[in-house]
């Protein structure tokens, strides 16, 4: 019967280990799906109101990518390139886009490989390749890294960071960072090893140590995807100068209200 009833418990055991490491599996190989979200679509309705060219941006492994390109005076005024997060598509960030118009700035925001209709698969190598692409893009047209302010959205902090590490840009702006992305996982795998399967890592935390012009860090409390702290985080570790617009109300898609853009309006007045 003790027998029997050890031999019941290894196979409870042994089902329970099986299951979790097939569990381990199916996220190591669809942890991308997970990751990126391109049909998402939180918002709607909202039109266009500031003028915008389409245009057509090749990356160097030969992807066309989708842009919107707002020019006011490009040797007037700084461009921001808007790098999006990890859902939806650029019309979900019209919202956003229509207050730039009262901004004295130039835009180029681009959809990433795999969105808005754009061929291919995303990945945070292939989310570098496609910023370096709109980056030699306006380069194209006359600028060069000082006239470009870089903006990154959740997860378009992570390519952000990356590319601002030259240290050449007019500055960046981070709005709702996170630390890492083995760490904002754990926050939602708590029991799973991220940190040995992921593939795509984003270590913000890691690169804003060596980023040295002016960055603006927007974050709100209440943010339900990625969590307050690790915005906190960002700015605490980051270099100066450096400024920060912390709201208590704001979830992860932060309330572009007059508070939010006077912060970027004067964090752009200064780069000029």
């Amino acid at each position: 019967m003790k027998l029997k009833r050890r031999n019941i418990y290894l196979e409870f055991i042994i089902g329970i280990v099986a299951i979790y490491l097939s569990v381990l599996i199916l996220l190591f190989i669809f942890q991308r799906s997970l990751m990126y979200h391109p049909l998402e679509n939180n918002y709607s309705g909202d039109k266009l109101k500031v003028e915008v060219e389409k245009v057509n941006i090749v990356t160097s492994d030969n992807l066309n990518l989708l842009g919107w390109f707002h020019k006011k005076d490009l040797n007037k005024f700084k461009t921001i390139v808007y790098f999006h997060g990890n859902a939806g598509t650029l019309e979900n960030r019209i919202h956003k886009l229509n207050h730039f118009k009262d901004m004295d700035v130039n835009f180029l925001i681009i959809a990433w490989r795999g969105f808005s209709g754009n061929k291919g698969k995303p990945s945070e190598k292939g989310l570098y390749i496609d910023a370096n692409s709109a980056i030699k893009w306006l380069k194209k047209l006359g600028l060069n890294e000082r006239d470009i302010i870089l903006y990154g959205e959740s997860l378009g902090t992570g390519v952000a960071t990356e590319i601002a590490q030259s240290n050449n840009y007019a500055g960046l702006v981070l709005e709702t960072p996170f630390t890492s992305m083995i760490q904002a996982a754990k926050n939602f795998y708590p029991y799973i090893p991220v940190s040995l399967l992921l593939k795509d890592k984003y270590d913000n935390q890691k690169k804003i140590k060596n980023i040295n012009i002016p960055v603006l860090v927007m974050h709100g409390e209440v943010d339900q995807i990625v969590p307050f702290w690790m915005g906190k985080k960002i700015y605490e570790i980051a270099n100066q100068p450096k400024y920060s617009y912390f709201t208590k109300y704001d979830d992860h898609m932060m309330e572009y209200d007059e508070k939010l853009l006077f912060a970027l309006k004067t964090f752009v007045k200064s780069l000029n």
